[in-house]
């Protein structure tokens, strides 16, 4: 009896692992490599698969997702021969899961290998300055050749990248310098053209405010002048319009000797005027020479010797004036009267001349400076 429940355990047993021995569950994206007495037998799908007991065998077990390998920094020597450290990544995936298995033993470390070659490869033709300015094409140019290369092993590399490109500690410093100076030189460049344009607009600042300043001092010295010469204008027309009225006034009264002597006493006065003056003598014979300023003053051609006719009063004379005389009078006449008022003016400084010389005593002074002299020009007449 317990014989029978021995072997009857042992059967128990024996069925539940062929059981398990023939059936065999695979993972989504992963190949199972099954061997029948040591020969590839098939590749087990994704899901529930029955194998034969004891006779069929699951190998290896291959993911068909893409993969990502960092490898270890690799030194290289460059065509200028510095010794760089390259740190790269592979992305792969495997196509064939036969041939990844007995086409080559350990792909991966395979691949490893080949990249390392390969970037000697590259990186000897390259100099320092190529290989840290040409890391795309590094990439590519890897890429290509690993592609080519694990195709035979059922694998496809889909990208190569360089995480990191190490040139060696005495290189880094230098480039450190280098690129320190080459700052500072295009920072004072810089600072140049920023001063330079300042200078530059400085001046053009200074330039336009010296032509505003020009045109001002031009447009005010032209309006100046304009306003002096319409003011000169203006008292000349004033002046002429006052020689013209006092002209009129003076041959409308018809002045004679007796008016002109009186104007000559009405000057005297204003000689003695003057901070200078202290002392002034009149002569006695003061008389005898206005006597003979008369009798020379009435040879002078177009004054009469006496006044005729009827002389107005002040005021009738400036009510009868008309004011349209003034304005109305010809050029030409003005001109003769202008000759004529000149021409008598000489004759008067000639004969006063002539009566100081012959008549006139000079007066006892303290000062030798201070002499009588009578007026050598008549003065205007005053109504």
């Amino acid at each position: 009896m317990e014989a029978f429940l021995i072997v009857l355990a042992l059967v128990a047993l024996l069925v539940v692992v062929t059981l398990v021995k023939s059936v065999r569950v695979v993972q989504q994206q992963t190949v199972g490599i099954v061997e029948r007495f040591g020969k590839f037998k098939v590749g087990l799908q994704p899901g529930l698969n029955l194998l034969t007991p004891f006779v069929d065998k699951v190998r290896y077990t291959i993911d068909m997702r893409e993969q990502v390998v960092a490898f270890p920094p690799q030194g290289v020597i460059t065509e200028d021969n510095l010794m760089v450290s390259i740190d790269s990544v592979i992305y792969f995936q495997v196509n064939d899961p036969v041939r990844a298995t007995y086409e080559i033993s350990n792909y991966i470390q395979a691949i490893e290998q080949l990249t390392m070659t390969t970037l000697r490869n590259i990186i000897g033709g390259m100099d320092l300055e190529q290989t840290l300015t040409s890391r795309e094409e590094i990439n590519e140019k890897l890429r290509y050749v690993l592609d080519e290369a694990t195709g035979k092993w059922g694998i496809r590399v889909n990208r190569v990248e360089l995480r990191s490109i190490d040139p060696p500690p005495s290189i880094q410093d230098s480039m450190e310098k280098q690129m320190r100076a080459d700052r500072d030189k295009r920072a004072a460049i810089l600072t140049a053209e920023g001063m330079r344009q300042s200078a530059v607009l400085s001046a053009e600042g200074q330039k336009q405010s010296a032509i505003l300043t020009a045109q001002g001092d031009r447009e005010s010295r032209i309006l100046r002048a304009q306003a002096e010469r319409e003011a000169r204008i203006l008292k000349a027309q004033g002046e002429a319009q006052a020689i013209t009225t006092v002209f009129n006034a003076i041959h409308a009264g018809k002045p004679d000797q007796g008016l002109l002597a009186y104007q000559y006493l009405q000057m005297l006065p204003s000689i003695a005027q003057g901070d200078s003056n202290k002392l002034w003598i009149i002569p006695s014979e003061i008389g005898k020479a206005m006597e003979g300023l008369g009798s020379a003053v009435g040879q002078i051609a177009g004054i009469p010797q006496k006044a005729e006719g009827p002389f107005p009063e002040p005021h009738e004379v400036e009510q009868a004036a008309p004011a349209q005389e003034l304005t109305s009078t010809p050029d030409a006449a003005v001109a003769e009267a202008d000759n004529a008022v000149q021409e008598a003016i000489e004759a008067a400084q000639k004969a006063a001349v002539s009566s100081r010389s012959t008549q006139a005593a000079p007066a006892p002074s303290t000062s030798p400076t201070q002499d009588v002299v009578p007026p050598t020009t008549p003065p205007p007449a005053t109504q």
